[in-house]
């Protein structure tokens, strides 16, 4: 396995890295095992105060760790920019309120025959986080910030693509003070994970990535029986409805669809569209995607980078040419540019069927399908029909329709009249094919701890739980 910079936007290779060696492997583990007893050992009041560093020092970092995600990855400097003060701002949310979130839970002790009863917290161990390069700092951060505010540590297998991004991620948490040994980044491939997970030192597993890689995490964790979050694909529907807001809906459906050149898991993907409001729409949103400016990820006009790599592109070319062969119509973009590095143009296709790849298939690239449907039943029919289920978006101003999606649209998350995106303040993750478990507020916290059940009989002091916290 390679594990390299190569700057997408010229394709040419920047730096390379040796894999670690089955020895530095086991040195890693060895020092999260220490880091893991040492983390737990201190108060969630002295990890708050080192994970406020690791903010302060994200934002003091922010243009250079840009750079370098850019070089990497090739999503523009202005969304990596963006992406670095997110992580700052994950990490102080859980900097401030660890402490509420991982606070002891009283039961009614009566009813349980108790004189006191009450549910604790407490980290399980060593995580292993298998993570992917189209958002390489805040992948990371929203596992690594709730984590480590728990007193878990992290073991880092980053996407061999981001190197660079995954030894500055380690590197940072030490600055911040982390008891050594609180976040590993490992440099292997995917064939050196199953060692790792299988080691009785690790203790559980958080991946997001594809279904092939979510499915071989999950069958090596479940022989282990050894926990694990999946945040797999995902090909969100974008359903408008004539009652929208059209102009507002096409300009956040250009951006929900090509924000991080289209790579995404929670981009936009599918535009289902009601018939009476399909032409007028679909004007709008072609204009929209063809005013898009791709270029130079480090210029600060460009709107659309090159696609993280070769093969990815070819993917995106391949996805596309199926389905004008079987009859759909691309009504801009579609065709790659004469240039070195792997550019794809912001691009949408229409008149697509089930037949086609584009139908059932994530594309992962600037690429819009257009659906016309004909009632809010289709919508609903043609939305849930994947085997996805991460986010969605519904656009509609009518408030039983907005209650009637919320219930209907099969995701694990529903966005009214804007766009899906991912906070701190609220969980984060996917039904079906997408995966199970959540990230994100205390739901994400709570995902890597023992929720230990606390009963206590005749004969106790009666203090009132509530005050510790792991």
């Amino acid at each position: 396995m390679s594990i390299a910079t190569v700057n997408p936007a010229t394709g040419q290779t920047e730096k390379t890295f040796d894999p670690h060696s089955d020895e530095q492997i086991d040195a890693a583990i060895g020092r999260a095992a220490d880091g893991h007893r040492a983390l737990r050992a201190v108060s969630v009041t002295e990890r708050a105060g080192w994970m406020k560093a690791a903010a302060d020092l994200l934002e003091a970092d922010r243009d250079d760790i840009a750079r370098t995600m850019t070089t990497e990855m090739g999503k523009t400097h202005a969304a990596a920019k963006a992406e670095v003060t997110k992580c700052a701002a994950a990490a102080r949310f859980y900097a401030d309120n660890a402490a509420d979130f991982l606070a002891d839970e009283p039961a009614d002790a009566g009813a349980v025959n108790a004189v006191r009863a009450f549910t604790r917290y407490q980290p399980l161990g060593p995580v292993l986080a298998v993570m992917p390069w189209n958002f390489p700092l805040w992948q990371v951060m929203r596992f690594a910030a709730p984590a480590l505010m728990a007193g878990n540590v992290g073991l880092l297998k980053h996407a061999s693509n981001v190197p660079q991004t995954a030894l500055y991620l380690a590197d940072l948490f030490h600055r911040a003070g982390f008891p050594t040994g609180s976040f590993e980044t490992l440099l292997i491939g995917s064939e050196q994970v199953e060692r790792v997970l299988t080691d009785r030192r690790v203790r559980a597993a958080t991946l997001t990535g594809s279904e092939t890689a979510g499915r071989a995490i999950a069958q090596i964790a479940g022989r282990e029986l050894k926990k694990m979050v999946l945040e797999l694909g995902g090909s969100d529907p974008f359903v408008v409805m004539p009652s929208a807001s059209l102009d507002r809906a096409a300009e956040v459906a250009t951006t929900a669809r090509c924000q991080n050149n289209g790579q995404s898991c929670i981009a936009a993907k599918r535009f289902i569209v009601h018939a009476d409001v399909y032409d007028e729409f679909t004007e709008a949103f072609v204009a929209r995607m063809s005013a898009l400016r791709v270029g130079d990820p480090m210029d600060a006009d460009t709107d659309v980078g090159p696609l993280a790599s070769e093969h990815g592109r070819a993917d995106v070319e391949e996805q596309v040419a199926d389905a004008v062969d079987r009859g759909a119509r691309v009504l801009c973009g579609g065709q790659r540019p004469d240039r070195p590095g792997w550019w794809y143009p912001p691009t949408v296709v229409a008149d697509l069927t089930p037949q086609m790849r584009m139908w059932s298939e994530e594309v992962f690239g600037p690429v819009a399908g257009l659906y016309r449907v004909s009632s809010y039943a289709e919508a609903v029919e043609v939305a849930n029909g994947t085997a996805f289920g991460l986010g969605s978006n519904a656009w509609t101003r009518d408030p039983d329709e907005q209650e009637r999606f919320a219930t209907d649209l099969d995701a694990g998350s529903v966005f009214v009249n804007g766009m899906t995106t991912s906070y701190p303040e609220l969980p984060f993750g996917g039904v079906k094919n997408s995966g199970h478990g959540r990230e994100l507020s205390a739901w994400g916290m709570r995902e890597f701890c023992n929720i230990k059940t606390v009963w206590v009989g005749e004969g106790a002091a009666t203090a009132g739980a509530g005050a510790h916290a792991e």
